[in-house]
């Protein structure tokens, strides 16, 4: 009986051997992941001020007012001035369409429609 108990201890000691290891390395896996995961965030962290700073470059009120003057004959545009905006209650938005009303308070019967599929 006790060469059984034995037998039976190791082979737990074993299997508890075995489920350690697997767990080591499945942790050490995850780590591995989450430190790539972390420096594509840091890599993406840094395109996007990159791509901040060169929208900010290009946004600069003098370049975009050359633009404009370089392409006056095709575009047309002028400098905005603050009499050229006004209130939310100026626009003329279009009328409503007039919409149908159903009267809901009678029920309809499907009983009798036969199925469409």
């Amino acid at each position: 009986m006790r060469a059984v108990l034995y037998v039976l201890t190791t082979m737990f000691v074993i299997g508890l051997a075995f489920w350690a290891y697997r767990e080591n390395y499945a942790t050490q896996k995850a780590l591995s992941d989450t430190d790539d995961l972390r420096h594509e965030i840091r890599e993406a962290h840094s395109r996007l001020a990159v791509l901040r700073a060169e929208w900010a470059y290009l946004n600069r009120p003098d370049r975009l007012r050359d633009l404009a003057e370089m392409n006056f004959d095709r575009l047309g545009l002028l400098p905005l001035h603050p009499d050229q905006f006004g209130a939310i209650d100026q626009v003329g938005f279009p009328p409503l369409p007039d919409l149908p009303v159903f009267d809901i308070t009678e029920g309809v019967d499907v009983s009798t429609m036969e199925a469409s599929e």
